[in-house]
C-alpha cells in the first residue's frame, strides 16, 4: 500500500492510497482516528454499481465509523468503477440506464443482467474478491491487524458475499439490496450464501426498483448464518433510510469490539 496523499478533518484522518494487485493498482482511500491507529477494528466498505470509493455515502458511513466508533474503515474502487474507469462513454450509459431503471419504478421482475455482460459482471466480481484479500492481507503493514467487518450493499453485495464467504478474517457483514434470480451463474451465488457463517444484518427496500421482493427474500433465506437479522423498509432501491446507520453501528459494535 502506498499511501500518496493525507488529509485531517475534524479527527479524522484520511489518507488516499494505490495497492498493487497482480497487474492493477487499485486506487483506495482509509479513514482513520487522528490520535489512534493500531489494535482498532476496520471496517471494509464496498460500494454499489456506477460509484466509487468516495461517492457521498461511502465517505458519510466511514467518517460516522470513525467518529462514532473509533474504528478505521477503507473503500477501493471496484473493477471498471472511480479511477478505473477506462472508457467513459460505456460508463456514463450504464449509469444512465441504472437511472432510467430506478426512474422506471418497481417492475416486480428480479434484477436480470444481460447476457452479453455476463462474462464482465463474473469477471468483476471474482477480481474484487481477490483485491479485497490483497486488501486484506496488507492492512497489518499499516497497524490495522483486525478485528475485520465488511459493509456493502447492492453490487457491494455482489462482489462482497462471495468475498465475505471465502474469507475467514472478516467477523460481521452488512450486505443487502441484492437478491436471487435465474440469471446465469445464480445458483453458484446462492450455494456461497449458504456457506456463510458470520453475522449478518441485511439490508432491503420493499419497492426496490432494481430487486423484486421475492428475490430479496430468498437471499436472506439462503443465507446459512445462525445470527442473522433482515431489516425492511419502504421505498426504492436508493432511499434507504439514514437511521439505519444507528444499527449499523450497533450492530458493528457487537461483533468488532
Amino acid at each position: 500500500m502506498d499511501i500518496i496523499g493525507e488529509i485531517n478533518e475534524k479527527g479524522v484522518v484520511e489518507q488516499r492510497f494505490d495497492l498493487k494487485v497482480e497487474s492493477e493498482v487499485v486506487p483506495g482511500i482509509l479513514w482513520r482516528p487522528a490520535d489512534k491507529l493500531e489494535g482498532i477494528p476496520t471496517i471494509l466498505i464496498g460500494h454499489g454499481g456506477t460509484q466509487h470509493k468516495r461517492v457521498e455515502n461511502v465517505l458519510g458511513l466511514a467518517r460516522r465509523f470513525v467518529r462514532h466508533l473509533g474504528f478505521a474503515a477503507v473503500a477501493i474502487d471496484a473493477p471498471g468503477h472511480g479511477d478505473r474507469i477506462t472508457d467513459p462513454d460505456a460508463a456514463a450509459k450504464a449509469r444512465s440506464r441504472l437511472e432510467r431503471q430506478i426512474a422506471a419504478g418497481p417492475t416486480g421482475r428480479p434484477f436480470e443482467i444481460p447476457e452479453s455482460e455476463m462474462g464482465a459482471w463474473a469477471e468483476r466480481t471474482r477480481r474484487g474478491r481477490d483485491e479485497w484479500k490483497a486488501l486484506l492481507d496488507d492492512l497489518p503493514s499499516v497497524g490495522l491487524t483486525g478485528p475485520y467487518g465488511y459493509w456493502g450493499v447492492s453490487m457491494g453485495t455482489a462482489i462482497g458475499l462471495p468475498f465475505v464467504a471465502s474469507e475467514p478474517r472478516i467477523s460481521a457483514a452488512v450486505l443487502g439490496l441484492a437478491g436471487l434470480n435465474n440469471r446465469i451463474g445464480g445458483e453458484g451465488f446462492e450455494a456461497t450464501a449458504r456457506k456463510l457463517q458470520i453475522p449478518i444484518l441485511f439490508i432491503y427496500q420493499w419497492d426496490d426498483e432494481l430487486m423484486n421482493r421475492e428475490s430479496g427474500l430468498a437471499l436472506f433465506d439462503a443465507i446459512g448464518s445462525k445470527e442473522k437479522t433482515m431489516h425492511i423498509n419502504p421505498g426504492g432501491h436508493v432511499a434507504t433510510p439514514l437511521f439505519e446507520r444507528d444499527d449499523y453501528d450497533l450492530f458493528f459494535s457487537r461483533h468488532l469490539k
